[in-house]
């Protein structure tokens, strides 16, 4: 069996989305790449499992283990690329259930081994999420230290961190709006 993959991640609210999206690409190595994601969610008992539709012929199958704890966190996961994810999704549909759907716009930049995101999220709004990517051997304290640094450099405040993924942010609102039905 494989061995997952790991980062140190964070999620915030956006408190200032324009001015933190400046400040992104200026820390960006790389131009800025603008990806439409349709996050589908599986109804599974451990962890979570989505399949990441980025076009009719490309997704990615991702299965992911995470506290949901404000501030920095380690993350395990493991991907799966497909090209036929419409496929896929029939197969995991039949399986498990589909538990639900995030579609959000994802601004991706590129700090050293930081991936940046920048989302606009459909009904939940915007938000940030930093993924510090690990090597097998990394230390987990180092990957603390770089998200940190950007938490700063962004402007992240203690009260803009959330520990909950866009699904359950999604299916809060969603519970809501039936309980005032």
């Amino acid at each position: 069996m494989s061995k997952k993959s790991r980062n140190i991640e964070i999620k915030a609210i956006a408190s200032d989305f324009s001015k933190q999206k400046k400040i992104a690409e200026s820390l960006s190595e790389k131009k800025t790449k603008i990806l439409k994601q349709e996050d589908y969610y599986f109804k599974i008992d451990k962890g979570r499992l989505k399949l990441r539709v980025l076009s009719i012929n490309k997704g990615e199958l991702i299965y992911y283990e995470r506290p949901d704890d404000t501030g920095p966190k380690l993350s395990s996961y493991q991907i799966y690329n497909t090209d036929t994810p419409n496929k896929l999704i029939n197969v995991l549909d039949s399986s498990y259930g589909i538990r639900n759907i995030v579609r959000k716009t994802r601004y991706l930049y590129l700090h050293k081994r930081t991936r940046i995101h920048m989302d606009v999220v459909d009904s939940l709004g915007e938000f940030i999420e930093l993924e510090v990517v690990l090597g097998r051997n990394d230390d987990l304290s180092k990957g603390e230290q770089d998200a940190e640094y950007l938490i700063k450099r962004l402007g992240i405040k203690d009260t803009d961190l959330i520990g909950s993924s866009y699904i359950d942010l999604l299916e809060k609102i969603q519970n809501r709006e039936k309980a005032t039905i």
